[in-house]
C-alpha cells in the first residue's frame, strides 16, 4: 500500500512536471497578444502542437519585465527593446534573443462622421501634442479635439511620439488608453474623438483611417507608409523544444497566412 502511494504521488508530479513545461507564458504587446498571438497559438495547436498557452496583453514593457523576473517564455513587443530593460535582463541572467515576427501599420482614426480624411504629419504633431485643440483648425465641423493615445506601458505610444511627434510629449488634453480596442471604442463613440491603432483595429465600426500625406495604410505597399514599423518576440537566448517550434511556426507558411488575416504584414512580404 505504501509502494502504491509512493508510485501514485511519482506520477502525479511526473504529470504536473509535463504540464508546467507544455505551458507557454507569453507577455507583453496589447497590439501582438490581443488578437494575433492568440489566433497564431490556436492555428499552432491545430496543426499538432502539444502546448498550451498563457497571454497576458499588457504592453510592450510588460515583456521585459516577466522575461526578467522569469514568468514569461517568450516576449512581445511593437517596439525594439530599450537600453535599460535590456539592462535589467541582463542583471537577472537573461541573455536577451530578438526575433522579428510581422510588420504592423500604426493607423490614425477618426470618427465615421468625421468629414476630415487627410491629415499632414505636422498636423497630427500638432494635434497630438496639443497645439491644435479644434477640429475647425483643420478645415472639419467646429468642435474640441478629444485625443485617445495608447498608455505609457505600451510601445505603440513611444513609437507613435517618435514616428509623428518627433519625440515631443503629448498634450495635457490627451487621454490614455489600456488597448487599441478601447481607443477604438471611445473614437467610435465621440464624433470629436482621433487615435491610433493598430492596422488590425481599423476596420472597426464607427471609426474610418484617416490618410497621412495624402498615403494610407496598405499591406501592399508597407514599406512606403510613413507610420510603418516592425514588431517582436523576445526570448531568454535561442530558443529550444516548444519555445522554438512555436517560434518556427509563427514565421513559416502557415504562420504568415494567420499575420495576413489578422491585419499584419509577413515578413516573408517584406522581403
Amino acid at each position: 500500500m505504501k509502494l502504491a502511494l509512493t508510485l501514485l504521488t511519482l506520477t502525479l508530479a511526473a504529470t504536473l512536471t509535463t504540464q508546467a513545461q507544455t505551458t507557454l507564458r507569453i507577455r507583453g504587446s496589447d497590439t501582438l497578444g490581443a488578437k494575433l498571438v492568440p489566433s497564431l497559438a490556436e492555428a499552432f495547436k491545430k496543426q499538432g502542437g502539444k502546448v498550451s498557452f498563457d497571454i497576458a496583453a499588457e504592453g510592450s514593457s510588460t515583456a521585459f519585465t516577466n522575461l526578467a523576473a522569469g514568468t514569461a517564455e517568450i516576449g512581445m513587443s511593437s517596439r525594439k527593446i530599450k537600453a535599460d530593460e535590456r539592462t535589467l535582463c541582463r542583471s537577472k541572467s537573461i541573455a536577451i534573443n530578438e526575433i522579428e515576427i510581422a510588420w504592423d501599420m500604426i493607423t490614425v482614426v477618426v470618427n465615421k462622421n468625421n468629414p476630415v480624411a487627410d491629415l499632414k504629419k505636422k498636423q497630427i504633431m500638432q494635434i497630438f501634442a496639443g497645439d491644435i485643440k479644434d477640429w475647425s483648425e483643420l478645415g472639419g465641423t467646429p468642435g474640441p479635439i478629444s485625443v485617445y493615445t495608447r498608455n505609457t506601458s505600451s510601445g505603440t505610444y513611444r513609437d507613435f511620439m517618435t514616428m509623428a511627434m518627433k519625440g515631443r510629449e503629448y498634450g495635457s488634453n490627451s487621454q490614455k488608453m489600456a488597448g487599441n480596442e478601447q481607443i477604438v471604442a471611445e473614437v467610435a463613440a465621440n464624433a470629436n474623438g482621433i487615435g491610433y491603432v493598430g492596422y488590425a483595429y481599423a476596420g472597426a465600426r464607427g471609426i474610418k483611417i484617416v490618410a497621412v500625406d495624402g498615403s494610407s495604410p496598405n499591406p501592399a505597399a508597407v514599406k512606403s507608409y510613413t507610420l510603418a514599423r516592425p514588431t517582436y518576440l523576445y526570448t531568454n537566448g535561442e530558443p529550444t523544444g516548444t519555445i522554438k517550434e512555436f517560434i518556427d511556426f509563427c514565421r513559416g507558411a502557415t504562420g504568415d497566412a494567420v499575420i495576413s488575416k489578422g491585419g499584419f504584414v509577413p515578413l516573408s512580404q517584406m522581403r
